[in-house]
């Protein structure tokens, strides 16, 4: 890929990914207080939880982007409310964004090694930030209704958030 290639893939991915905000705080927020433990099967991640590695991930795949390798995954607690793992993602992710905006397009046509499964230029992995957290945002709502929450419209209305014309 030419350099100008991943720098418009990179404007293209970006906006892209600030598409998906709104609706990933949306599901985030509808996590009722009293569920941030709930798990559908033994083997699912813990609803808090899930929200945050939703979050993390993305900034994780900014600053690895950015940074011109990825390493170990951060770990830590999730913040402890869905109101608080929003207001921590509100908080890092303009300046984690910004790095990547600034890259030169030489600099996002380098290429990364994503753990050897993968050799892709950067700009590539911004892809996988989007597709991962629709990913685990769609696993998210599924636990909505089970937890006794409201499902919200993410592209469209949903049963509990009719589209309005």
């Amino acid at each position: 890929m030419t350099p100008e290639f991943c720098a418009g893939l990179r404007d293209f991915l970006l906006n892209a990914l600030d598409g998906e905000v709104a609706a990933t705080k949306k599901v985030i927020l509808a996590i009722p207080e009293n569920q941030l433990e709930y798990v559908p099967d033994p083997k699912a991640t813990p609803a808090l939880k899930l929200a945050h590695h939703i979050v993390a991930s993305e900034i994780w795949f900014f600053d690895s982007v950015a940074g011109g390798a990825f390493g170990e995954f951060p770990g830590g607690d999730a913040p402890p409310t869905p109101a608080a793992v929003v207001e921590w993602w509100e908080s890092v992710r303009p300046a984690a964004r910004a790095k990547v905006a600034a890259m030169s397009g030489d600099d996002l046509a380098k290429v990364l090694d994503f753990y050897g499964m993968f050799q892709f230029p950067g700009a590539v992995y911004l892809n996988f930030a989007n597709v991962h957290c629709i990913h685990h945002r769609g696993q998210l709502s599924s636990y909505l209704r089970p937890m006794g929450s409201k499902v919200p419209s993410i592209y469209g209305g949903s049963a509990d958030e009719p589209m309005t014309m």
